[in-house]
């Protein structure tokens, strides 16, 4: 057993030994350097297009984070593109509950309530023209990174909760599973503004109960990229 610990030990040093001597070679230039970067976002989330009397309250967090392949244009590196994979938790809290008492769903504005949240998760696929004037050696530059973000919505989660009473939906089928937005994010160094405006309605064939009206419910999203990478 003394034996066998020994030699694993040697064999591991001889391998970062070897690893280190070489690192030398397979550092990257100047001219063949990316930008592959995790990422990080918080947001404060809005709806858009709301009916008469729909507004929000509390607080409409959102969450994802991700990675971005980098794919450079051009020799200085300082233009080029990104594709990315990634996760997104978005909630908003407001006044328009969805109504299944009929058979169909339907959105009201409820007599009473005490909290009612919509919550998504979905994947991210970002798409991206990115300008940014780092080098190998600078680690915080300033960057403009905007494009498309495709998602699919994984599910979604509808709560009311009246005393103490919680009426929960997850019906996925009234949700637009397939989505996209206009994105930007800029700033210098792990600290970025970050925008997402959604480009399709959040729900498909919505009406309100009352009225009949379409229900066109869009979503902005505004706060804070960090890059780890």
């Amino acid at each position: 057993m003394n034996f066998l610990k020994t030699a694993v030990f040697f064999s591991a040093f001889a391998f970062f030994s070897s690893a280190v001597c070489s690192q030398e070679t397979l550092l990257p230039t100047n001219e063949n350097y990316l930008e592959d970067q995790l990422y990080f976002g918080l947001t404060y989330n809005t709806l858009l297009y709301k009916p008469e009397g729909v507004f929000q309250n509390g607080l409409s967090y959102g969450t994802q984070f991700g990675f971005v392949k980098d794919l450079p244009f051009n020799k200085k590196r300082s233009i080029g593109a990104g594709i990315g994979v990634g996760f997104a938790h978005t909630t908003f809290n407001q006044n328009l509950l969805v109504d299944k008492a009929s058979g169909s769903y339907q959105f009201q504005i409820p007599d009473a309530y005490n909290s009612n949240r919509y919550i998504f998760n979905s994947l991210e696929f970002p798409l991206e023209f990115r300008w940014r004037t780092s080098t190998l050696e600078k680690y915080k530059f300033w960057r403009v990174y905007t494009g498309l973000t495709l998602s699919y919505v994984l599910n979604f989660k509808a709560q009311h909760v009246l005393d103490a009473k919680q009426v929960t939906v997850t019906n996925t089928d009234m949700v637009e599973r397939f989505q996209y937005a206009l994105s930007l994010s800029a700033g210098y160094g792990t600290w970025n503004f970050y925008a997402s405006y959604a480009l399709r309605p959040l729900f498909k064939e919505a009406h309100m109960e009352s009225t009949g009206a379409p229900l066109n419910l869009q979503s902005l999203r505004i706060g804070l990229m960090f890059y780890m990478l």
